[in-house]
């Protein structure tokens, strides 16, 4: 089973920026799709970004323009550039794999999760 351990979060100010990593011990080729979901205190998890094997992107509507989501098979890492942050965007930040290629954000479809990394805004 591969696992997926996530690093990068913190805390910054509103309008700040974060890189989030995630390292899979195995193969991340073998992942149709990989994908970052949030969960903030008292609400549902939910899609931020995911990315097919060949790179095509899907973004959550609050993270267009703001996210930028990545993978690197030859590195088995998956990356999310965070950029002009804001209070609402304090989570636990997850990155999910999943062997179809369906990236439709859906957390139920993806089936290998990492612990979490977390990302807090305030001034």
């Amino acid at each position: 089973q591969v696992q997926l351990v996530e690093s990068g979060g913190g805390s910054v100010q509103p309008g700040g920026s974060l890189r989030l990593s995630c390292q899979a011990s195995g193969a991340t080729y073998l992942f149709g799709c990989m994908a970052w979901f949030r969960q903030a205190p008292g609400k549902e998890r939910e899609g931020v970004a995911g990315i097919e094997f060949f790179s095509i992107t899907t973004y959550a509507d609050f993270a267009k323009g703001r996210f930028t989501i990545s993978r690197d098979n030859a590195r088995n890492r998956l990356h999310l550039q965070l950029s002009s942050l804001n209070p609402e965007d304090t989570a636990m930040y997850y990155c999910a794999a999943r062997h179809g290629r369906d990236c439709r954000l859906a957390s139920s479809d993806f089936s290998v999760w990492g612990q979490g990394t977390q990302v807090s805004v305030s001034s």
